[in-house]
This record gives C-alpha cells, structure tokens and sequence, in this order.
C-alpha cells in the first residue's frame, strides 16, 4: 500500500522543517494563550451581564467551548515546541518518541474538533445575542420596582449600573420607561388622588408616568437632570424632546450590549481561526517529522533520506482493511456439528 502524501525529507530538509516546527508551536502557544484570555474576558462580561440576557439564550456556550479549544491549542505548542526542538538532539529524542503520537491524537481529535466547534458557534452564536437581549432587558426593566422581592431586590441596582456605565437608558430609549412602572408601590401615598387615578387608568392596575429612573440621567448636561413629565412640552419650556441627549442618554442599553457582545465575539472568532490554522500546521509538520524519524529508527543526524507520510497507507485500503477485520472480528463462528453417537450394542444372547 502506497502512503498518503509522502514527502521525501534528505539531513537539512527535516533540520529545517523541525526548527520551522519550534517557531510555529511557541507562535501557536502564543496565540492560543491569547484566545484563552479573549475567551475568559467574554466569560467575565457574560457573567456580569448575564441578569440582561434572557436563560435559555445559548450564546454563553460560545466563550467556554473556546475556552477549551485553546487551553488544548497552548498545550499542544509547548509539547509541540519540546518535541521539535528535541527531534535536532539524538540524546534528547528518544524520550520524546511515546509523546508524539498521543498528542498527533489528541491535538487532531480533541484540539481540532473542539476548534472546529468553537468556530461553528462563534459563527452562528451571536445571531442569537438579539432575542435574548430583548427578553433580558425586558425582564430586567420590569423588575426594576422590586427592591423588596426576595430574589429580585438586586435588579434595580445591576440596571441602574448598566445605565451609568454604559450610558444608555430603556432597552431602545428612554421612552421604554414610560410603559413600565419602575416606582417602587412602597413610595407610593394611596391617598394621593392623581396616584389612584393614574392606577385605575391602567388596565393592569399600573402606575405609569412619563419619566425616567436617576441612573438616565447625562451627567454632562448644562441643565438639571428632567426626569418627569417627559412628554408635556408645557411642564418644560426649555427641553427639546428631538435632542434628548441633551439630558438624557440617548442610546438604548439593547444596542449598546448587543453591539459590545457581538465585537467580543467576532475579536474571538477571529482569535480561533488563526488558532485552527497554526494548530493545522502544526500538528502536520509533527506527522512528517515523527513518520521520518521513524524511517530511519530514531537515528536523527542519519545522512540518507527518509520519507515521511500522514498515513502508512492509502486511504481506500485503510478502509477497507479495516472493514475485512471488523468483518471477520464479529463473523460468528461456524457451529460445530454434534458428534453422532456409537448405535447401540445389541446385547448377546444368554447362553
């Protein structure tokens, strides 16, 4: 059987391929540990903003499947890295022979497929950050009054951050408040008459107004911060409603997010292709050197020519080899015939 791709590789050849092999691994341990942190950092904002982004949203898969491909990525540099610049030293190989294979093995099926993985997700992934953002927020928003609900009493706090630092307010506006009640009913007087009749007004029994939380509020603005009475040209002559940036947060805190999310992603996304490329090129070099080494038994500094391959042998016969032994592996056996018995000895007559 012919081998798959082989590559003649004389003395300087296989010195030049493993010094390329040194620089390659420590540049993929480089970027794999790179992609480590872009995928801790994506963990850590999702985690302090996982109270905006809806539970069943799968984007949180998306940082802990890149997480693992590049913690197998940086290791299989540093071993990568060891055994190329072992394969130089006839001293030093030998004990680098056993690891080779295992991580030919793992850094091809667990490295690879965990990339290849981690890829397809950051590809299809951040598709899904708008529906979850949308419920999120709106979950967050309605809660917002519930500062005594056991469970909830943190959502105004987290939202009132999220506004401040990021310099948004509502999900698209800050108009998105005024369907909400975010006043708490505990500062409510049920005495106040304008308070029962805006209640009795709402069909859901709300107190709703046309104003906004603190944390909207645009600390640059020349004015004092209008927080109420939004919608009335009359209750503030000096406030344009076409320029609320002026004094409010224009931006909603659904675009802010969304668009901060889906720049992580496709930073990591990037960070994991160049991986899956230095991994590729890696893991290839170490076939052809370990295969080459091989051919020569182990005799490193060996003048003649060596050949190195990614299979012993074609594909086709590798399959099919392994067809014919799985077949005669789980072939019964033939059962044996029952051995037929003496016939009976007639007994002789009695004298």
């Amino acid at each position: 059987m012919a081998p798959v791709l082989p590559l003649v590789l004389p003395l300087q050849p296989r010195i030049r391929l493993a010094q390329g092999l040194w620089l390659l691994s420590w540049l993929l341990a480089l970027v794999g540990g790179l992609t480590v942190l872009c995928s801790g950092h994506l963990l850590v904002q999702l985690w302090h903003l996982g109270t905006f982004l809806a539970p069943s949203c799968p984007f949180t898969a998306l940082p802990r499947v890149a997480l693992a491909a590049s913690a197998v990525a940086l290791g299989t540099g540093l071993v990568g890295s060891g055994a190329s610049r072992a394969s130089l030293d006839a001293a030093q190989y030998p004990p680098w022979r056993g690891v080779l294979s295992p991580l030919l093995v793992a850094g091809t099926a667990g490295g690879g497929g965990l990339l290849v993985l981690a890829l397809g997700l950051a590809l299809a992934l951040p598709g899904t950050l708008d529906t979850g953002l949308e419920e999120g927020l709106g979950t967050a928003m309605a809660h917002y009054k519930d500062t005594e609900v056991p469970g909830r009493c943190h959502a105004k706090r987290l939202l009132d951050e999220l506004q401040l630092r990021h310099h948004c307010c509502g999900s698209h506006g800050y108009k998105d408040w005024f369907g909400i009640q975010w006043v708490s009913n505990r500062y409510l007087d049920p005495n106040d008459q304008d308070v029962v009749d805006r209640i009795q007004s709402n069909v859901e029994g709300l107190y709703l107004i046309d104003g906004v939380p603190f944390s909207c509020c645009n600390p640059h603005s020349p004015r004092p911060c209008l927080q109420s009475q939004l919608s009335d040209p009359l209750a503030h002559p000096l406030f344009d409603p076409r320029q609320p940036n002026l004094n409010l947060w224009a931006q909603g805190c659904h675009e802010v997010l969304l668009g901060h999310l889906q720049g992580l992603a496709s930073t990591l996304g990037n960070m994991l292709a160049v991986t899956f490329l230095l991994q590729t090129l890696v893991l290839l070099g170490l076939r052809y050197l370990q295969t080459a080494l091989e051919g020569l038994g182990g005799i490193i500094d060996g003048e003649e020519e060596a050949q190195g391959y990614l299979f012993p042998g074609g594909l086709k016969d590798m399959l099919k080899t392994a067809w014919l032994q799985g077949g005669v592996a789980h072939r019964p056996a033939p059962e044996e015939a029952p051995a037929e018995e003496a016939p009976p000895k007639e007994g002789l007559p009695e004298a």
